[in-house]
């Protein structure tokens, strides 16, 4: 075997090879979920280039296509390649629907998250750091807000407002932030103890510094775990309400597709691609979160690496 003398010795040349792979935010499970992310929203931003997405609109197709691929018989009219993941009974293009709902979807996911995540850095840092009457508070209202019943508070707020998709976001916010509160406080009790934290108390660095420049860093891949998996939940919360006709109506979204399916019986009616198609996206948007939630707990975690410590 080829060996190279160094100062420490005679080292196999193999054993002195770097993997690329071995880079912790090179993981696999990351980089698929990523992938899977990334081709929804491509989808939405470069989709209207190659489609017309005003065939979105009721009545600018014809009723009740099945996919292209579809020979037709029976109830319905054979697939026709100018629309080729077919229309509604409402003559709605689904590839059209798919193009403009699934961004409407992600951007109440984005917002709901991304509101939750930023107040629960805050309360969670000042819960943990500070401690005593401050944390005491913050740890009584964390509580007492876990226990009100979301689900039944976000379809009454629905039922009554009638909400557009910014709203929506803004009303999941209000439930999304107690989790990532709970998860930071736990971790921010850890590390004010440890040496470093320690260190800058005793150089004199303020409060803020401390929390945003020595121990927020520390915790990202906790936060993006946490930031996706809250992705999900409210893509999910926003779906679910959705399907039960209480989104908005006049904004295509993929929940009020499975919506106006439900209601025309399309599942009786046979026309699968109805309420198929939307469901399919929704399955790639929780499988990538969901990846990339594990890949990011598992860079945060070097035990889950199969890395000794």
């Amino acid at each position: 075997m080829t060996t190279s003398t160094t100062a420490e010795g005679t080292v196999p040349r193999k054993a002195r090879r770097i993997n690329l792979w071995d880079y912790p935010w090179l993981n696999p499970k990351l980089l698929i979920g990523a992938s899977l992310v990334i081709l929804v929203i491509l989808v939405g931003i470069v989709g209207p280039s190659f489609w017309d997405v005003t065939l979105a609109r009721v009545g600018a197709s014809p009723l009740n296509l099945p996919p292209f691929w579809v020979q037709g018989g029976g109830l319905h009219p054979p697939g026709d390649p100018a629309h080729p993941l077919g229309t509604d009974n409402s003559g709605r293009d689904m590839l059209a629907l798919i193009i403009t709902g699934a961004p409407s979807s992600l951007r109440v996911g984005f917002i709901a998250a991304g509101l939750g995540m930023a107040i629960g850095i805050i309360l969670g840092f000042t819960s943990g750091f500070l401690g005593g009457w401050v944390d005491n508070l913050i740890r009584t209202v964390v509580d007492a807000w876990i226990t009100i019943p979301n689900l039944l508070v976000l379809v009454t707020l629905s039922a009554y407002m009638r909400p557009t998709v910014t709203v929506m976001a803004f009303l999941l916010a209000v439930f999304a932030w107690a989790g990532p509160t709970r998860l930071i406080r736990a971790q921010a009790l850890s590390m004010r103890e440890q040496g470093y934290v320690r260190m800058a108390r005793l150089s004199g660095s303020s409060t803020l510094s401390i929390i945003f420049r020595e121990m927020l860093p520390n915790l990202l891949p906790y936060l993006a775990a946490s930031l996706a998996g809250n992705i999900s939940w409210a893509i999910l919360a926003a779906t679910g309400l959705e399907a039960l006709g209480l989104g908005p109506q006049r904004v295509p979204t993929l929940g009020m597709t499975v919506y106006w399916s439900i209601r025309a019986s399309a599942v009786l009616r046979g026309m699968w691609w109805w309420w198929g198609f939307p469901i399919v996206v929704l399955i790639i948007i929780f499988n990538g979160f969901f990846l990339m939630a594990i890949g990011l707990d598992e860079i945060a975690n070097p035990r889950l690496r199969g890395i000794k410590t």
